[in-house]
């Protein structure tokens, strides 16, 4: 009897161990709490009582603070959102003239719950896209262009200090069939301001680092991005360190998720070469490196 006690015993004790050992464990964020105390700052380059709306760089310098916080995202009113830790980011608006934008920053706290601040600013761009760019981009009118996939270096990767892909550079036709499909279309309008269209054939190609930026995860591949309909361009002098021998020394912002031919993560292009026939586009993406896509007019 004692022995049939003892062995109901060690059962019922080797069925509590494996329970224990079963059981979910419980994991504790601490308490969620919202940032408070959110306050917004701007500075306008070269503001001054006189001149309210700057110097005509479109460079404003941004503070946000708040208790409580991890990040902040920032939405600059342009089409262009971006996340900023320290707080304090640098923002250049592209569109020449004086244009009203509202800044909204989200305050982000502990389990993602954000507090909310706008302010509306007024600046003043003077830049005026050079016709020769108007020119060969658009035509005079409206250009299509494909990627230019019988040249070296039609997609290529470089160190973020290089101005040319000394990483990676493709040689003709040896990139997957999607990525050669893509339609860009430039078109101007009576005030030369410059829209672009991507026809993506339903799929873009994505660095993994990128993913993210067109709401997907994964590793380098196709992707059905949405390329966001007809964009309306903003240009400026480039921000980069590049020279006039090496570059046009003009570049453009796309709102929205900035593809173009591929996703890369980024939304600012600099013309390093312009023809009627060839463009060659320089890109900062999400893992930090320059990217390059060469494009050719359709025939």
């Amino acid at each position: 009897m004692t022995k049939n006690i003892k062995s109901i015993l060690a059962i019922f004790l080797f069925a509590g161990a494996l329970l224990s050992a079963c059981k979910k464990e419980e994991y504790s964020y601490g308490e969620l709490v919202a940032p408070t105390d959110v306050t917004l700052t701007t500075v306008i380059t070269g503001a001054t009582t006189a001149a309210p709306t700057g110097n005509g760089t479109g460079e404003v310098i941004i503070t946000s603070t708040a208790s409580n916080v991890i990040t902040y995202k920032v939405d600059y009113g342009d089409g262009i959102t971006e996340i900023v830790p320290s707080g304090t980011i640098k923002h250049k608006y592209s569109e020449p003239g004086t244009k009203d934008y509202t800044i909204t920053v989200n305050a982000v706290g502990t389990g993602g719950l954000t507090s909310t601040t706008s302010k509306k600013i007024r600046v003043f761009v003077d830049f005026q896209i050079p016709a020769n760019v108007i020119s060969s981009l658009t035509g005079g009118a409206s250009k299509v262009w494909i990627t230019d996939k019988n040249v070296v270096g039609h997609f290529g990767v470089g160190d973020a200090d290089k101005f040319f892909s000394n990483r990676y550079s493709a040689d003709p036709n040896t990139r997957e069939a999607y990525a050669y499909d893509d339609e860009i279309t430039f078109e101007k309008d009576a005030s030369n301001n410059i829209y672009m269209t991507v026809n993506n054939k339903g799929a873009s190609f994505s660095l993994a680092a990128s993913t993210s930026s067109y709401g997907f995860s994964g590793g380098d591949g196709s992707y059905p991005i949405n390329t966001g309909g007809k964009k309306k361009l903003g240009f400026a002098n480039a921000t980069s360190a590049s020279t006039p021998a090496i570059s046009t020394r003009i570049q453009f912002t796309v709102p929205g998720n900035g593809i173009i031919n591929f996703g890369t993560g980024g939304v600012t292009y600099e013309i390093i070469a312009l023809t009627d026939t060839q463009i060659t586009l320089r890109n900062i993406g999400s893992d930090g490196l320059s990217w390059y896509q060469k494009l050719t007019v359709k025939p």
